[in-house]
């Protein structure tokens, strides 16, 4: 996007940042589902009406808000994901830890988009684009570099819904493989928010190991063999 040329758009840049960066905030004290355009417009000393000019409502801030976080995220995993050239398992780990590193150093814009729903908030398909870019990734790590060991087929119901979204990606993935692709996804979603939410407190230490553990397990579930050098 351009930046904006005349001093209105830019005026009306500024503040729309000001108040997506209060809202931001606000995410860290309050939570999601405590997100106020009335409690910005009071952070930032204006009248709600103006704040409303520029966000409709909570939800139109709310969205601004997950597109941005996805945004970062895939950023980060894109930034990680820097050697096309690179082995299946490298690429995948290197991947997994941009996600993890990502979501230590922001958890609130994590918790955002892989916690809880946010009540009477559903979000629109404006959202879709930035949601899938870190599985889209992937999606073209798996379609570049065949497995090792072809995954087991999948149920004809299962394998028709599979069909359809792989006519979406980038890249033909064979519905088997997606699924194994979407289970590792889970697997590594699942992972970092179980450290991130503190559910391993007074069980493990050690989380590093213990998250090249659930990479060594993404692996397996598609077919690689785990590379611990990598």
């Amino acid at each position: 996007m351009s930046a904006p040329r005349t001093a209105r758009a830019r005026a009306r840049a500024e503040i729309t940042q000001e108040i997506v960066d209060a809202g931001r905030r606000q995410l860290a004290t309050d939570g999601a589902a405590g997100l106020s355009l009335r409690a910005i417009a009071r952070e930032l000393g204006m009248v709600s009406s103006a704040v409303y000019r520029y966000f409709p409502s909570r939800d139109d801030l709310l969205t601004t808000l997950i597109v941005e976080a996805y945004d970062a995220l895939g950023d980060a995993a894109e930034a990680a994901d820097d050697d096309p050239a690179a082995p299946a398992p490298t690429r995948l780990r290197r991947i997994g830890r941009a996600v993890r590193c990502w979501a230590r150093a922001h958890p609130h814009e994590y918790a955002l988009v892989y916690g809880s729903p946010v009540p009477g908030y559903r979000a629109p398909f404006d959202t879709v684009r930035a949601a899938l870019r870190v599985q889209t990734r992937l999606v073209e790590v798996l379609a570049l570099h065949p497995p090792e060991r072809r995954p087991a087929p999948v149920s004809e119901p299962l394998a028709s819904q599979l069909a359809a979204v792989a006519d979406r990606l980038p890249r033909p993935v064979p519905p088997a493989l997606l699924a194994r692709g979407m289970t590792a996804w889970n697997l590594l979603i699942g992972s970092v928010s179980l450290e991130l939410f503190g559910h391993y407190a007074n069980s493990v230490d050690d989380l590093d190991a213990l998250f090249e553990c659930a990479l060594d397990g993404m692996l397996e579930l598609v077919g690689w063999s785990p590379d611990p050098g990598a």
